[in-house]
């Protein structure tokens, strides 16, 4: 899996012209899910990112995870995230096919649930719209892969 993690004060997705999922302080996830990920790797993945210590203590250290800084999540699958760009046109053959992908990405937001956290998400495979104001910026790559 690959994730693009963004530290935001405030983030949205519109699908069809509606608000799909919005949150105030939190974490934008675009989520990239590849065909030799497993649940493993969702529930891994996301237990990760949900005790990333990016926010702000009282020294103003990046000391505190999500759930102290009272943050929700918007999630965002993107299959992009496994571009091949060897060409100027890219390719995306190393995404994972949306029967594999699609119960993994709903791991992944039931896993972040079960933990507590507020999860908002976009219309997995839709065209969607995705607003975020980033803070700091903070912006973290993470891939499952070797």
């Amino acid at each position: 899996m690959r994730a693009v993690v963004t530290r935001v004060s405030s983030a949205s997705v519109i699908t069809d012209g509606q608000v799909s999922g919005e949150i105030q302080k939190g974490f934008l996830i675009l989520l990239g899910i590849g065909p030799a990920d497993s649940k493993e790797t969702a529930v891994k993945l996301a237990d990760k990112i949900c005790n990333l210590r990016v926010f702000e203590d009282e020294n103003g250290k990046m000391n505190r995870n999500l759930e102290q800084a009272g943050g929700a999540l918007l999630v965002v699958s993107q299959f992009t995230l496994y571009a091949d760009t060897s060409s100027r046109r890219p390719g995306f053959s190393g995404a994972a096919k949306p029967d594999l992908a699609i119960p993994l990405y709903e791991t992944f937001l039931a896993h972040c649930r079960d933990r507590g956290f507020v999860v908002e998400h976009g219309t997995f495979g839709a065209y969607m719209q995705v607003t975020s104001v980033n803070d700091g910026p903070v912006t973290i790559l993470f891939d499952t892969e070797p």
